[in-house]
């Protein structure tokens, strides 16, 4: 390999590796989120439900998988987002059809 493919080569990995590690500060986080609760679905029967959204991530770029974690943190973000657009004050996990991808359901507990 010559030097400049592999200075090229480098850079692209440099690149990615950035931005994958800016991608889990990449979700908006809308105002009154952070009061939006995440229950067990044990926990929500006296409450209204609001429905339900599936939001998705990104799981993969490139070669390189995001961690579980920070997916679970991301798509969390983005359900507590969708709870205020929807008017709910609580989230609970359901199913999560492929990696990157989970599916809420909406409540509102608090009166």
């Amino acid at each position: 390999m010559n030097f400049k493919k592999s200075l090229n080569l480098s850079l692209n990995c440099l690149l990615l590796l950035m931005f994958v590690g800016c991608a889990s500060n990449m979700i908006e986080t809308r105002p009154g989120a952070e009061t939006v609760d995440l229950q067990s679905a044990s926990n929500v029967a006296s409450c209204l439900s609001k429905g339900r959204v599936t939001v998705s991530v990104l799981a993969q770029v490139g070669f390189y998988t995001r961690s579980a974690d920070v997916i679970e943190s991301n798509l969390l973000q983005m359900a507590r987002n969708s709870a205020i657009d929807g008017g709910a004050d609580t989230v609970v996990k359901e199913d999560m059809p492929e990696y990157g991808r989970r599916t809420f359901a909406l409540y509102k507990c608090r009166r």
